[in-house]
Formats: structure tokens, sequence, C-alpha cells
């Protein structure tokens, strides 16, 4: 039997899978065939945990005579000065914490015949966190969460959870997915009656991460996975 014969089963014997260890998946999700050569697609992904954390609390303040507004101000410098200080108390520096500036709005409202029937003045200031102590989160946010019950107004916002060390695992991600590639290739050249040989060319897929268990989000958790697909052509011998 011809070469070229025995490439045309070995393409209908393409798609396999091959697994190797935990969450290291050897799979074979396309193989192309033409003339001398195979084209495979090599995974690799890892389960890493996010090392980076940001989230804002907002604090409000809100009253209906402008005559108020200098009382206002000092209440809403202390609620921020509150949450400042569970944050510190539980390990967070000036570093990682940053208090942003006092935003000031007035509304106005009038009946049908534009009489003045409320007026109501609004402070707002937030407090922004950006921390590697990723353990720390989510206990300080229920301890920020407290104050509400001493009438604070807090909105105490989801953390945004980053993986951002991706360059530290990229050359053995990597590593894994040329050897997932050709464990692949093997699967149907076996049966082909062909060997697997050197490399002719490979693309580089671009590195995706997601929040664990999620096709899309990336920010809401702290596990993250990471995946990685390349595209190898490997020349086949006799």
């Amino acid at each position: 039997m011809s070469r070229q014969n025995l490439f045309l089963p070995a393409l209908v014997l393409a798609i396999g899978i091959a697994t190797a260890g935990y969450f290291g998946g050897n799979v074979l999700y396309k193989a192309k065939v033409a003339l001398n050569t195979a084209e495979v697609k090599g995974l690799a992904e890892r389960r890493v945990t996010a090392d980076r954390a940001n989230w804002t609390i907002f604090t409000s303040v809100a009253g209906t005579k402008k005559a108020n507004v200098p009382e206002l101000y000092k209440t809403i410098e202390s609620n921020q000065q509150k949450v400042v200080d569970i944050l510190k108390e539980n390990g967070f520096t000036d570093e990682e914490i940053k208090v942003g500036v006092i935003n000031y709005g007035y509304n106005e409202y009038r009946d049908e015949n534009q009489k003045l029937v409320e007026e109501r003045h609004n402070l707002s200031g937030s407090i922004q966190v950006e921390t590697d102590k990723i353990d720390k989160v989510e206990k300080v946010r229920g301890e920020i969460n407290k104050l509400i019950a001493q009438g604070i107004d807090i909105n105490n916002n989801l953390p945004i959870y980053r993986f951002t060390k991706l360059n530290d695992i990229k050359p053995e991600m990597l590593r894994e997915a040329t050897q997932n590639a050709r464990l692949a290739a093997n699967e149907f050249a076996v049966n082909a009656g062909v060997h697997v040989g050197s490399i002719r060319s490979a693309q580089q897929g671009g590195f995706y991460i997601r929040d664990a268990g999620e096709e899309y989000s990336d920010t809401q958790k702290i596990e993250k996975d990471v995946r990685v697909v390349t595209t190898i052509t490997f020349y086949l011998t006799d």
C-alpha cells in the first residue's frame, strides 16, 4: 500500500484523546494529514491561585440642608477613617490603601409650580485596596460590613482577583503542550503504520485565564484555570 493510501485511514483515526496526570490534558482537538506531514493541536492547562486583589469600598452621607454640609463632610471623613482603621488592624498597609477624594452632589425637587419642596446634599468617598494578601480579603470585607450596623452607608464592592504571574509558567506549559501534541500525533500514526518525526512548524495559541469552572469571567474567583493550545506540524516517516 502506498504512503498516501496509508494517510487516508490515518485521517479517519486522527481524532483521539490521550490523558496524562491531573489537569494536564493530552487532548487531540484536530489532526490534518497532508503528504508526509501531520498537523495536530496540543493542550496544556494549569489550576492557579490569584495573587492580586483589588476592591473598592464606598461610603456616603446625605442631608437636606446646605447649612449641614460642613457637618456631613466631617461625618464622611470619620466614616472613611473607620474603614481604614479596620484595614490596618487586619494587616493592610498604607501602600495598599488609597483614600479617594470626597465628592459632593446636589439635587433639588420642585412641584408643578416650580416651588422648591426638597433639596438633597450628597457626599461620597471611596477607599481602594490593592494587595497580594488574598487570604485576608474576604475576612476583612466581612469586618467592614459590620459598620452598617453602626448606621454607616457602606457599598463594599466585590473584589477583583487576578493572576499576574503568567510569565512564570509559560515555558513549562508550552513544553507540555508540545509534548501532548506529539502524543496525540503518535495516537493515530501508530494506527496508520507510520512514525512521527521532527517538528516542521509550530504555532503558539494565546494564553487564556478564566475563573475556575467558568467560560468567560476571569476576575471573580481566587482559583483560575490557565490554558494554551499549540498547533504543531510533524514530519511523518515510514
